[in-house]
């Protein structure tokens, strides 16, 4: 199920939702090498987050492999900064265009709910939380995270709460075929954070590369949470206002 557009209209322009993919674009072309090899192995172990190295769990110059003859070493300190830098790298070319894509879809009517700065702010802290939450779930963990997907969950968490009923489109794949459908949001987050729970459930404790689903449950509870807090009661009135309001029929 892929989301590709939703029937929630803005008031304003979604300033920071775009300032944010763009700094994910810039930072994947010219920090990540566009996913070339080096760079972006190079950029996962310096500016990952290591659950290991944040939480002192792991010595100093562990080596674990990166691929190929790739191989990274673990530095000394928590590299509290990686908490951060890590929300702003991806892993692929389909990890950085499907969290931008999400991002987009949710993001703007978050924004335009409690203003720019606020919204800078929430995207943070649901980011922050999204990876304590992997952290907790592996604390020992040498594999580097990284991407978005914890601060866009807090940010589809927010829209759950706020719009629940606003159709949300999207498509699905039925083998061969493809077919699209308009859910209420609150079906369609639903069913994917039930998603996210349970696969953590599964992959609980295990080692290996992949998705980090604690981030994203973590991430997405921590937007339900936060949302009241940082919207705008007037903001979110006059948005309500625009996207409900009769619209005039013309004729030619």
């Amino acid at each position: 199920m892929f989301p590709y557009r939703d029937e929630n209209q803005t008031q304003h322009p979604a300033v920071i939702t775009w300032i944010i993919i763009a700094l994910n674009a810039l930072m994947w072309i010219f920090i990540q090498g566009a996913g070339s090899n080096f760079a972006l192995a190079k950029s996962v172990c310096e500016l990952g987050l290591i659950p290991g190295e944040l939480t002192l769990s792991v010595p100093a110059g562990t080596r674990f492999p990166m691929g190929g003859n790739l191989v990274c070493l673990t530095d000394p300190g928590m590299q509290v900064t990686n908490v951060f830098t890590s929300m702003f790298l991806h892993g692929s070319w389909l990890h950085i265009l499907g969290n931008m894509w999400f991002l987009w879809i949710f993001g703007n009517n978050i924004e335009d709910s409690m203003g720019h700065l606020r919204f800078v702010a929430f995207y943070l802290i649901c980011g922050v939380t999204a990876a304590m939450a992997q952290v907790i779930a592996n604390p020992a963990s040498t594999i580097p995270m990284v991407g978005a997907s914890g601060a866009i969950s807090g940010v589809m968490g927010g829209y759950l709460i706020l719009y629940p009923r606003v159709k949300v489109y999207a498509i699905i794949f039925l083998g061969f075929f493809l077919t699209s459908i308009a859910l209420p949001a609150w079906l369609m987050l639903g069913y994917w954070f039930l998603i996210q729970i349970f696969s953590g459930m599964v992959s609980f404790g295990q080692e290996g590369g992949g998705v980090a689903f604690w981030a994203h449950a973590g991430g997405f509870i921590a937007g339900v949470v936060l949302i009241k807090l940082f919207t705008r009661p007037d903001y979110l009135e006059a948005h309500r206002r625009h996207h409900w309001r009769p619209r005039r029929l013309m004729f030619e």
